[in-house]
Protein backbone atom coordinates (compact mmCIF):
# COMPACT_ATOMS: atom_id res chain seq x y z
CA UNK A 1 0.00 0.00 0.00
CA UNK A 2 1.42 3.54 -0.77
CA UNK A 3 2.06 5.55 1.88
CA UNK A 4 -0.20 8.78 2.01
CA UNK A 5 1.97 11.60 0.93
CA UNK A 6 2.88 14.61 3.84
CA UNK A 7 1.83 18.11 3.19
CA UNK A 8 5.65 19.37 3.11
CA UNK A 9 5.69 17.59 -0.05
CA UNK A 10 2.90 19.96 -2.04
CA UNK A 11 4.50 23.04 -1.19
CA UNK A 12 6.51 23.32 -4.07
CA UNK A 13 4.13 22.32 -6.32
CA UNK A 14 3.04 24.72 -9.15
CA UNK A 15 -0.39 25.98 -9.15
CA UNK A 16 -3.35 24.00 -10.15
CA UNK A 17 -6.54 25.36 -11.97
CA UNK A 18 -9.54 24.01 -10.35
CA UNK A 19 -13.19 24.71 -11.14
CA UNK A 20 -12.86 27.22 -8.40
CA UNK A 21 -10.17 29.85 -10.34
CA UNK A 22 -13.58 30.86 -12.43
CA UNK A 23 -16.81 31.32 -10.20
CA UNK A 24 -19.82 29.42 -11.42
CA UNK A 25 -22.21 32.28 -11.27
CA UNK A 26 -21.97 35.54 -12.00
CA UNK A 27 -23.07 39.17 -12.15
CA UNK A 28 -26.12 38.20 -14.88
CA UNK A 29 -26.97 34.73 -12.12
CA UNK A 30 -28.86 37.28 -10.00
CA UNK A 31 -32.51 39.24 -10.93
CA UNK A 32 -32.38 42.88 -9.51
CA UNK A 33 -36.32 43.26 -9.18
CA UNK A 34 -36.54 46.20 -6.96
CA UNK A 35 -33.78 48.54 -5.01
CA UNK A 36 -34.94 50.66 -2.08
CA UNK A 37 -33.32 53.38 0.13
CA UNK A 38 -34.14 52.55 3.83
CA UNK A 39 -31.96 55.52 4.82
CA UNK A 40 -29.35 57.82 3.28
CA UNK A 41 -27.02 59.36 5.96
CA UNK A 42 -23.25 59.54 5.59
CA UNK A 43 -23.71 55.90 4.69
CA UNK A 44 -26.77 54.57 3.06
CA UNK A 45 -29.28 51.64 3.93
CA UNK A 46 -30.67 49.67 0.95
CA UNK A 47 -33.70 46.76 0.64
CA UNK A 48 -32.87 44.77 -2.50
CA UNK A 49 -35.52 42.53 -4.08
CA UNK A 50 -34.01 39.73 -5.81
CA UNK A 51 -33.86 35.96 -6.99
CA UNK A 52 -30.86 34.06 -8.11
CA UNK A 53 -29.68 31.03 -10.10
CA UNK A 54 -29.27 28.18 -7.68
CA UNK A 55 -26.60 25.32 -7.55
CA UNK A 56 -28.71 22.58 -8.58
CA UNK A 57 -30.84 24.51 -11.23
CA UNK A 58 -33.75 27.03 -11.37
CA UNK A 59 -33.93 29.61 -9.88
CA UNK A 60 -34.83 30.66 -5.72
CA UNK A 61 -37.60 32.34 -4.66
CA UNK A 62 -38.09 36.27 -4.71
CA UNK A 63 -36.30 37.41 -1.33
CA UNK A 64 -35.52 40.97 0.39
CA UNK A 65 -32.16 41.48 1.58
CA UNK A 66 -30.88 44.55 3.53
CA UNK A 67 -27.68 46.22 2.33
CA UNK A 68 -25.42 48.59 4.06
CA UNK A 69 -23.78 50.55 1.63
CA UNK A 70 -20.43 52.07 2.09
CA UNK A 71 -17.40 53.87 0.61
CA UNK A 72 -14.81 51.54 -0.15
CA UNK A 73 -11.78 51.80 1.76
CA UNK A 74 -8.42 51.35 2.33
CA UNK A 75 -5.84 50.62 4.98
CA UNK A 76 -2.27 50.73 5.72
CA UNK A 77 0.22 48.76 7.78
CA UNK A 78 3.18 50.65 8.05
CA UNK A 79 6.46 49.12 8.67
CA UNK A 80 10.34 50.00 9.01
CA UNK A 81 12.23 46.97 7.98
CA UNK A 82 15.39 48.80 9.23
CA UNK A 83 14.09 49.21 12.79
CA UNK A 84 12.07 46.10 12.69
CA UNK A 85 8.91 48.57 14.09
CA UNK A 86 5.34 49.09 13.37
CA UNK A 87 3.04 51.86 13.41
CA UNK A 88 -0.39 51.31 14.85
CA UNK A 89 -3.10 54.67 16.10
CA UNK A 90 -5.62 54.27 18.38
CA UNK A 91 -8.78 56.12 18.07
CA UNK A 92 -12.38 56.21 19.35
CA UNK A 93 -14.41 53.70 17.29
CA UNK A 94 -18.76 54.43 16.83
CA UNK A 95 -19.48 50.34 15.93
CA UNK A 96 -17.76 49.65 19.21
CA UNK A 97 -19.28 51.90 21.29
CA UNK A 98 -20.74 48.97 23.61
CA UNK A 99 -17.45 47.21 23.69
CA UNK A 100 -17.12 46.40 27.47
CA UNK A 101 -13.47 46.44 27.21
CA UNK A 102 -13.13 49.92 25.38
CA UNK A 103 -14.63 51.70 22.23
CA UNK A 104 -11.04 53.04 21.75
CA UNK A 105 -9.50 50.30 19.20
CA UNK A 106 -5.62 49.59 18.15
CA UNK A 107 -5.71 50.06 14.37
CA UNK A 108 -3.56 49.82 10.97
CA UNK A 109 -3.75 53.81 9.02
CA UNK A 110 -7.33 53.73 7.15
CA UNK A 111 -9.55 55.76 5.17
CA UNK A 112 -12.19 56.33 2.73
CA UNK A 113 -12.11 56.24 -1.01
CA UNK A 114 -13.37 58.78 -2.45
CA UNK A 115 -14.91 58.57 -6.81
CA UNK A 116 -12.29 58.45 -8.70
CA UNK A 117 -9.38 58.43 -6.63
CA UNK A 118 -6.36 55.60 -6.93
CA UNK A 119 -6.09 53.53 -3.61
CA UNK A 120 -2.53 54.63 -3.95
CA UNK A 121 -2.70 58.26 -3.26
CA UNK A 122 -5.67 57.40 -0.43
CA UNK A 123 -2.78 55.18 1.56
CA UNK A 124 -0.30 57.76 1.07
CA UNK A 125 -2.74 61.17 2.31
CA UNK A 126 -3.92 58.49 5.09
CA UNK A 127 -0.59 58.04 6.63
CA UNK A 128 0.34 61.25 6.58
CA UNK A 129 -3.08 63.04 7.75
CA UNK A 130 -3.52 60.31 11.03
CA UNK A 131 0.26 59.48 11.72
CA UNK A 132 2.06 62.18 10.25
CA UNK A 133 4.71 59.75 7.82
CA UNK A 134 5.50 59.50 4.45
CA UNK A 135 5.61 56.14 2.94
CA UNK A 136 8.65 55.33 0.98
CA UNK A 137 7.05 51.84 -0.54
CA UNK A 138 3.81 50.49 -0.89
CA UNK A 139 2.91 46.83 -1.56
CA UNK A 140 -0.84 45.65 -2.38
CA UNK A 141 -1.59 42.82 -0.10
CA UNK A 142 -5.02 41.75 -0.76
CA UNK A 143 -8.36 43.45 -1.51
CA UNK A 144 -11.65 41.99 0.01
CA UNK A 145 -15.25 41.85 1.58
CA UNK A 146 -14.82 42.46 5.43
CA UNK A 147 -18.81 41.54 5.59
CA UNK A 148 -20.55 40.41 2.06
CA UNK A 149 -23.50 38.92 3.58
CA UNK A 150 -24.77 42.70 4.75
CA UNK A 151 -22.23 45.23 3.81
CA UNK A 152 -20.78 46.35 -0.30
CA UNK A 153 -17.65 47.65 1.19
CA UNK A 154 -14.47 46.69 -0.55
CA UNK A 155 -11.14 47.04 1.50
CA UNK A 156 -8.04 47.31 -0.07
CA UNK A 157 -4.87 46.46 2.25
CA UNK A 158 -1.15 47.82 1.69
CA UNK A 159 2.26 47.40 3.24
CA UNK A 160 3.68 50.67 3.33
CA UNK A 161 7.29 51.04 4.25
CA UNK A 162 8.75 54.22 6.67
CA UNK A 163 10.85 55.70 8.62
CA UNK A 164 9.13 55.27 12.20
CA UNK A 165 12.16 57.55 13.91
CA UNK A 166 10.43 60.84 15.63
CA UNK A 167 7.25 59.68 14.78
CA UNK A 168 3.96 59.32 17.47
CA UNK A 169 1.91 62.16 19.14
CA UNK A 170 -1.68 62.64 18.34
CA UNK A 171 -2.99 63.25 14.80
CA UNK A 172 -6.21 63.53 12.85
CA UNK A 173 -8.17 66.11 11.01
CA UNK A 174 -10.06 68.30 13.47
CA UNK A 175 -13.09 69.15 11.00
CA UNK A 176 -13.37 65.37 11.33
CA UNK A 177 -13.59 64.96 14.99
CA UNK A 178 -10.58 62.52 14.42
CA UNK A 179 -8.51 62.21 17.95
CA UNK A 180 -5.61 59.55 17.09
CA UNK A 181 -2.69 58.47 18.82
CA UNK A 182 0.27 57.03 17.31
CA UNK A 183 2.07 54.06 18.91
CA UNK A 184 5.27 52.96 17.19
CA UNK A 185 6.56 49.80 18.54
CA UNK A 186 8.78 46.82 17.79
CA UNK A 187 7.02 43.94 15.28
CA UNK A 188 7.29 41.44 18.80
CA UNK A 189 5.32 43.09 20.44
CA UNK A 190 2.56 44.04 18.03
CA UNK A 191 2.41 40.24 17.28
CA UNK A 192 2.00 39.83 21.37
CA UNK A 193 -0.95 42.26 21.18
CA UNK A 194 -2.58 39.95 18.37
CA UNK A 195 -2.18 36.96 20.80
CA UNK A 196 -3.83 38.60 23.28
CA UNK A 197 -6.94 39.89 21.08
CA UNK A 198 -6.52 43.93 21.50
CA UNK A 199 -5.71 43.34 18.01
CA UNK A 200 -9.56 42.44 17.01
CA UNK A 201 -9.95 44.06 13.11
CA UNK A 202 -9.95 42.25 9.96
CA UNK A 203 -6.82 44.45 8.98
CA UNK A 204 -4.87 44.13 11.48
CA UNK A 205 -5.44 39.93 11.30
CA UNK A 206 -4.60 40.23 8.10
CA UNK A 207 -1.94 42.36 7.79
CA UNK A 208 0.43 40.84 10.55
CA UNK A 209 0.32 37.39 9.43
CA UNK A 210 1.27 38.65 5.98
CA UNK A 211 4.26 39.96 7.35
CA UNK A 212 4.89 37.68 9.62
CA UNK A 213 5.97 35.26 6.52
CA UNK A 214 7.37 37.67 4.62
CA UNK A 215 9.48 40.12 7.10
CA UNK A 216 12.66 38.45 6.98
CA UNK A 217 12.89 39.28 3.23
CA UNK A 218 11.96 42.94 3.68
CA UNK A 219 14.46 43.31 6.75
CA UNK A 220 17.25 41.89 4.55
CA UNK A 221 16.27 43.99 1.66
CA UNK A 222 16.35 47.22 3.64
CA UNK A 223 19.50 47.06 5.94
CA UNK A 224 20.80 50.02 6.77
CA UNK A 225 24.62 49.80 5.08
CA UNK A 226 27.73 50.80 8.04
CA UNK A 227 28.84 53.86 8.51
CA UNK A 228 32.40 54.36 8.39
CA UNK A 229 32.54 54.87 12.13
CA UNK A 230 30.99 51.31 12.40
CA UNK A 231 33.11 49.66 10.02
CA UNK A 232 36.01 50.66 11.89
CA UNK A 233 34.67 49.18 15.49
CA UNK A 234 34.26 45.50 13.76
Amino acid sequence: MASTPKHDSFRNLPFRKTTLTVPLFNRGDVELLKRETLHQGFFRLEALELRHRLFEGGWSETMRREVHSRFDAVGVMLYDPERDTMVLIEQFRAGAADDDLSPWKLEFVAGLVEEGEPVEEVARREAWEEAGCKVTELTKLHTYYPSPGACNEQVTLFCGLVDTQGLGGVHGLAEEHEDIRVHVMPFANAWELLELGRLDNAMCLIGLHWLNSQRASLRAAYQRPLTQSETNEE
